[in-house]
């Protein structure tokens, strides 16, 4: 029995009582708001991870991608990422490995986790029609299939599925004149199929076959963006809002079989572009929650796309996007480090809290933080930072001559001066 369903019979599972009484939330709010599909709860029982609500009414929560390539494959480095990850504040994570003993990554990190895992199985259908066939395109519908069930069997929480890359919105990408073209892997493998093979695409036209192993195992279906912009110059196109159409319609029959489903969102965005693109979403995905890659706000930062990102994810979740796919300051680079999985990581924290204060969560947070400052007491600044361990060592780095202070201002803190007179001192 699914999430779903035992929340539209009307029954409270241990996951919801858990993730209620973590968001402060009625249980009866939190049943009602998983039953409409506003809510999911990516739990494949076979892994049983730490449960984790996702949607309307509760804190923003954030993913990180880690996986291995071609080029980099070390399944110790990605057992570390999948630690920083958590670490530092994950709530969920995505194996996207495409190198390598993928199978043997995928389940260890099912081992040594307990965040939700997320994977995209088309990734490995691909390598292994190249392996097989000599060429992705020659991949069949049950090379497909076979690859989504080997990783809800071995308890993978939430797959990626391009359900919305079809000969229809193909038709709207052809007369698009992007820039920036398809930049989804996945929605590349499904396009350049569709096209050698002149047949829909077989997540969409087999979709019934999809909610039956989704209901089967409990996985969650993240709808994806196939085709969503991968510059700013694309956003808000006919192929990005063609695609969100069609994956509003398979998240009400998602919702009709039982089966959770959330929507993947872009991509890159201008600023002026992220309200629209986040009530359309909820609009033509009835609620459903919206799970974005930032969205990248500028095109011209590699390097330090975890900041573009950030701006673009502490926007979009004021607005209503409900998931933050972290960016890394190596996006557009290469691979991500540990060191670049922190980073983006906090980064995202970051952006979430602050899109989760502006909605009204968490401000004593913030306020313990600021009754710290204005009392100079350095140890509670420090244990209540984001990062603790970076603030302590950026502070033991800068030790200022007077302990009460800081190295910017000195004898000059205007905290220290200000309190000195208002208590009468000269």
């Amino acid at each position: 029995m699914t999430q779903l369903n035992e929340a539209t019979r009307g029954n409270i599972t241990a996951e919801m009582k858990e993730i209620a009484t973590r968001e402060e939330l009625p249980i009866d709010k939190l049943r009602s708001l998983v039953a409409t599909g506003r809510v999911v709860i990516p739990f494949n029982p076979i892994h049983s991870p730490k449960p984790v609500g996702i949607g309307e009414g509760l804190r923003i929560k954030i993913n990180a991608n880690i996986g291995s390539s071609a080029d980099i494959s070390n399944l110790d480095e990605e057992l570390e990422k999948a630690r920083t990850a958590k670490k530092y504040g994950a709530d969920t994570v995505m194996d996207l490995s495409t190198g390598g003993d993928i199978n043997a990554i995928r389940r260890k990190i099912l081992e040594e986790t307990d965040l939700p895992l997320g994977t995209v199985p088309i990734y490995q259908a691909a390598i292994e029609a190249i392996d097989r066939h000599g060429s992705i395109v020659d991949m069949s519908t049950d090379d497909l299939f076979n690859s989504i069930r080997e990783h809800a069997k071995e308890g993978v929480d939430f797959v990626t599925v391009h359900c919305g890359v079809t000969k229809e919105s193909l038709e709207k990408l052809k007369g698009a004149h992007r820039i920036g073209g398809v930049v989804s892997r996945g929605g590349s493998f499904l396009v350049a199929w569709i096209l050698h093979n002149d047949k829909e695409n077989p997540l969409y036209a087999e979709y019934d076959y999809l909610l039956e192993l989704a209901k089967e195992y409990d996985f969650t279906l993240s709808l994806g963006d196939g085709l969503r912009p991968g510059a700013i110059a694309d956003g808000s196109d006919k192929p990005q809002i063609q695609e969100t159409i069609i994956l509003g319609e398979l998240v009400r029959r998602a919702r009709k079989n039982g089966v959770q489903s959330m929507v993947e969102g872009p991509g890159h965005l201008p600023l002026n572009q992220i309200e629209a693109n986040v009530r359309m979403e909820k609009s033509l995905c009835n609620g459903a929650p919206f799970y974005v890659l930032g969205p990248l706000v500028t095109d011209i930062a590699p390097g330090y796309d975890h900041i573009t990102g950030a701006i673009g994810g502490a926007l979009a979740g004021w607005l209503g996007a409900d998931f933050l796919c972290y960016v890394t300051p190596s996006e557009h680079l290469g691979l991500p480090t540990k060191e670049d999985v922190r980073q983006g990581v906090i980064a995202s924290k970051i952006a979430a809290h602050s899109a989760d204060i502006a909605r009204g969560k968490d401000l004593s947070v913030d306020r313990e933080m600021s009754l710290a400052r204005s009392s100079l007491d350095w140890e509670k600044q420090l244990s209540r930072a984001i990062d603790p361990e970076f603030a302590r060592q950026f502070r033991k780095d800068r030790v200022p001559a007077d302990e009460e202070t800081c190295t910017m201002c000195g004898g000059l803190c205007a905290i220290k001066i200000t309190k000195k007179f208002l208590k009468g001192e000269k």
